[in-house]
Order: structure tokens, then sequence, then C-alpha cells
């Protein structure tokens, strides 16, 4: 049983895990199971190029930073478990959190965050009645959004990125995930407000 599982390792789903994963050292988050499907197939920043983003060098390319994202991950929060090579199939809310079923085996979590692209193509069953055309997009690109409201769909199920109704923008689906993890650690906080900042010294 995870304590929360992350679907999808783009930007967003990425950036959520980083967050959850540097509150390991907080009493409240020290022995939580985080885990994180990276399946990055279909992202968008595969084909991406960044030369407005702060932080990243001019030329930045999407495909690079999908794998050092992984990298840092690994490196720096070990215990964040990253799942590979696993397709989500099927989402089943049950009186304990939810089963998700992957083309390779099912996994069991109290709380699921929902990080992958916005297009109609999501494919993800269980998920069907909360799908509407995306706020933020051009209506002739068909995209799509998992009605929520401030990111939470229902109760321990969240969304995040361009698919929670935010636009396609690389900073905006990186914040998003991160407003995701700092909401799932206020929520073990027993609601006390957390925000994880390092500091130089």
């Amino acid at each position: 049983m995870f304590d929360a599982l992350i679907i999808g390792g783009g930007a967003a789903g990425l950036q959520c895990a980083l967050v959850l994963g540097s509150a390991h050292g907080k009493p409240f988050a020290e022995n939580k199971r985080i885990g994180i499907i990276v399946h990055q197939k279909t992202s968008h920043l595969q084909t991406a190029l960044f030369n407005n983003v702060l932080g990243l060098a001019p030329r930045t390319t999407g495909a690079s930073i999908l794998e050092s994202g992984k990298a840092q991950l690994k490196a720096l929060y070990p215990h964040v478990e990253q799942i590979d090579n696993e397709k989500v199939l099927d989402i089943l809310k049950h009186k304990d959190g939810f089963t998700i079923e992957t083309n390779k085996l099912i996994y069991k979590t109290k709380i699921a965050v929902v990080a992958v692209g916005y297009t109609n193509l999501m494919t993800i069953k269980g998920l069907e009645k909360f799908i509407e055309p995306h706020p933020r997009s051009n209506i002739e690109k068909d995209r799509i959004w998992l009605k929520n409201t401030d990111h939470l769909i229902e109760e321990n199920l969240y969304v995040a990125g361009s698919l929670a109704g935010w636009r396609s923008q690389f900073a905006i689906c990186a914040g998003s995930g991160a407003q995701v993890a700092t909401d799932i650690l206020t929520l073990w906080n027993d609601g006390k407000h957390v925000k994880v900042h390092d500091k130089i010294g």
C-alpha cells in the first residue's frame, strides 16, 4: 500500500514527486511510502525546446529533462519508488483508497495523483465521469481536463498539470505538481500548511 502514488512522469508528476520526496525528514512524512509511475512516452516534453524557463539553460530539450528529472529524483530521494515501463489502464476507488492497474501489475494507494497529458487520448478507465473540454485550450485542439477544485477531483484523488485545467506551459505544469505535493504534505501534517525549502548554511 502506497501512501501516495503519482501517475505520469512529465513536468507535473516529477515535480510533485520531488517535493514529496524532499519532505522525508519531516516527522509527518518520514514513514510515508511514495511512488511514481513514470510513463513518459506521450509526454509533450518529448518534443519541447525551452528558451523561456527560469533556471533552465536556453535550448534545453524536454527530452533531456525527462531523463535528468528521473535521475535527480533517484539521486536525491531514492525512497521515492520509480515504476518504469508501465502504463496505467484503470483506477478503482474503494474505502481504503485506490487500486491502480497497469499493463503489468496492480497497486494500492491511499492517495492518487493523475499527472498525464491533456489530450483526448487519455484512456485511464475510472476517470471518464470527470472528463470535460479543457477550459484553457483552443477548442479545435480537442484537449480535456479532469474537473477539479484546486487540483482535488474527489477525496484523496488529485490531478496536476495541464490535465488539471492549466495551460500547457512548463513552469505552470511544474508549479501545479508542486502545489499538489504541498497540499498532500499539509494533509499528512494534520492540516497545518507545509512548504519545503532547502537553505544554504
